[in-house]
């Protein structure tokens, strides 16, 4: 007999409970990833609030990026942790509904974010001399709000379809956080429209922002080839080649799970890929982008000078 979603009080995350033996390693791991995400995201957003000189569209952009990827990061890995110390995988119906909301928010936000940043770099190496009057107060606040917006609404729409869903039974979820596709894969129901839907949001939050980026990079590398200076060169390579890597394996472990087609291999290895772009970008992204900054290591030094004064 079937029973409605409302019958069910709990889903189990399996994780990665094929490997007991390694939990433990695992736990260290992502503990390790988790305290020093929360550091180092925290701290750029502390640095942007409180130093005037990073009030600047370049740092509003990785401030919102910053304070997103915190509060992902603390969706997952809490949840994840706590299942690998003391083996008690369960997470109540709403609960998983509030996870996969709020990461699938957050993920398509960071899509539109990056891309927004990649289009502030942009102007600001292609057309210095109008970057000022172009990249304004106004239309920072637009972009990001855009960015929020867009994925707020889309996301929302989503989350009322997974609503809709029937469970006949099994409420085991083969993943580490309530992700959609794995709760459609358990439902009874027909997830016909669902699993449309679900691949047009990840077709507009993966492919559009990554093409605009990738168009603002190809701009951005050809005005460096223009750089008279083999150091100024270097160094501008440098800095634009970590940003491409790190774009283009979030983008391409988002496009890898949900748009690519669903073999048993891939069902397998999109787990893996799934830690591509939910927890990996928040550890690396604050280093590539601001903490080896010059004006971000200043503030730094300048804002653990002041708190040391005051201590001492």
């Amino acid at each position: 007999m079937q029973r409605n979603l409302s019958e069910i009080t709990e889903f189990i995350l399996l994780g990665f409970g094929d490997l007991p033996h390694l939990h433990i390693f695992l736990f260290l791991v992502f503990l390790v990833i988790y305290i020093l995400t929360i550091v180092f995201n925290i701290v750029m957003v502390f640095l942007i609030v409180t130093d005037h000189h990073l009030h600047t569209p370049m740092y509003f952009f990785l401030g919102n990026l910053s304070f997103l990827e915190a509060a992902y990061s603390s969706t997952t890995l809490p949840r994840m942790l706590t299942s690998l110390l003391t083996g008690d995988k369960t997470i109540s119906v709403k609960g998983c509904h509030i996870q996969f909301f709020v990461v699938s928010f957050l993920v398509g936000t960071e899509c539109y974010l990056l891309s927004v940043m990649s289009y502030d770099r942009f102007l600001a190496i292609c057309k210095p001399l109008y970057y000022a009057t172009l990249m304004n107060c106004r239309l920072c606040i637009q972009l990001a709000s855009c960015s929020w917006m867009n994925s707020i609404v889309l996301v929302s729409i989503c989350l009322v379809l997974m609503w809709q869903l029937r469970y006949c039974g099994s409420n085991e979820i083969d993943h580490f956080f309530c992700e959609s596709l794995s709760l459609v894969k358990i439902s009874c129901s027909d997830t016909s429209l669902v699993k449309y839907f679900i691949l047009i949001l990840a077709f507009v939050f993966s492919f559009p922002p990554f093409i605009w980026t990738l168009i603002s990079y190809i701009y951005i590398i050809a005005a460096i080839l223009k750089i008279p200076s083999t150091t100024g060169k270097q160094k501008a390579f440098s800095t634009c080649s970590s940003h491409v890597i790190v774009v283009s394996l979030f983008y391409g472990a988002l496009i890898i799970v949900y748009v690519t087609p669903k073999t048993e291999a891939m069902r397998e290895l999109s787990k893996v890929f799934s830690l591509l772009y939910t927890v990996l970008p928040p550890l690396i992204n604050p280093l590539v982008y601001s903490l080896r900054n010059k004006d971000v290591k200043e503030s730094f030094s300048k804002a653990t000078g002041k708190i040391l004064k005051a201590i001492l």
